[in-house]
């Protein structure tokens, strides 16, 4: 199981000394959704970052943020746009002799000027260069992954305690169920004995009236049904080969409605409290599982 938050870093360097350093990061989004950084030279390699990403990535909001850096052996490849240089230096001159400003000027002035020393567009179909941009994303990919897989373990430990909260609360709600067919038929002969109805307790008729309401308030169906999600729980929380957390996310929204509808049946003051306490602790549960891919 993993977490849905993470960080990762990554360096690869090409043959030409060319640098790439990869940063990976996330947060918790239901979907995936990936941003990607790169320097505009390399913007035709989006698509081989994404496949790489999508390749370990299922959930969160992903950004990628990668640099390409010059090392010892290497030097930027620029160049000199001639046609701008020449507008510059021609203005220059022509500013000089009309306002009768000194002759001196640096060449190296106009070279700070933007769009002046332009990088040279990179060769995207060198495979050696291709190769040390996906080492990068994938060395970053592979430490992403450790830390999420690390947070994983630690929310499943979590959970797992949690859980069995959830399954002591329900142990300790038991005991009163086996009551309430019997408490609700006793109310209602004392709502009828209360409207001086006389209630033959003989009467077929009668009796399946109560049977009916009584059957209505039984929780067997509800306990169940949570003991159910309980197992399904535990197993997806052992489950390290793929994402679980929509999984989990619809086992506890399956557990707030069983816990509801038992609530509501049985009705007594008894079980009221452990309903309640049941409630806050999945409540704890379901925003840890926003944290799980």
């Amino acid at each position: 199981m993993r977490s849905m938050t993470g960080f990762g870093k990554g360096e690869a360097m090409a043959p030409d000394g060319t640098i790439f350093s990869a940063e990976l990061s996330s947060v918790n989004r239901k979907q995936l959704e990936i941003r990607i950084n790169l320097p505009a030279e390399f913007s035709g390699l989006d698509p081989v970052a994404r496949r790489i990403l999508g390749s370990g990535i299922s959930r969160g909001a992903v950004s990628l943020k990668l640099t390409r850096n010059h090392g010892a052996g290497s030097r930027p490849a620029v160049r000199i746009n001639q046609e701008l240089f020449q507008q510059l230096a021609e203005s220059c001159v022509e500013i000089r002799t009309r306002f009768g400003l000194s002759a001196e000027f640096s060449p190296s002035a106009l070279f700070s000027v933007p769009g002046v020393l332009e990088n040279q567009v990179p060769d995207l179909e060198q495979p050696e260069l291709v190769a040390a941009f996906e080492q990068a994303v994938r060395t970053a990919l592979n430490a992403f992954l450790a830390m999420r897989e690390a947070e994983g373990e630690a929310l499943r430990q979590d959970l797992a305690g949690r859980l069995n909260f959830l399954r002591d609360k329900l142990e300790a709600i038991r005991p009163f169920t086996a009551e309430i067919s019997e408490r609700i038929k006793q109310r209602l002969l004392e709502k009828l004995e209360a409207e001086n109805l006389v209630a033959d307790p003989g009467d077929e008729r009668l009796l399946r009236e109560l049977l009916f309401y009584a059957d209505r308030a039984d929780v067997t169906e509800e306990i169940t049904r949570l003991e159910s999600h309980f197992r399904q729980f535990t197993s997806f929380l052992n489950n390290n080969a793929e994402p679980v957390g929509r999984s989990l996310d619809f086992l506890v929204q399956e557990m707030f409605r069983e816990i509801t509808t038992l609530g509501n049946k049985a009705s007594s003051s008894d079980i009221s409290p452990l309903v309640v306490a049941f409630k806050s602790e999945l409540e704890k549960i379901r925003e840890q599982v926003q944290n799980v891919e």
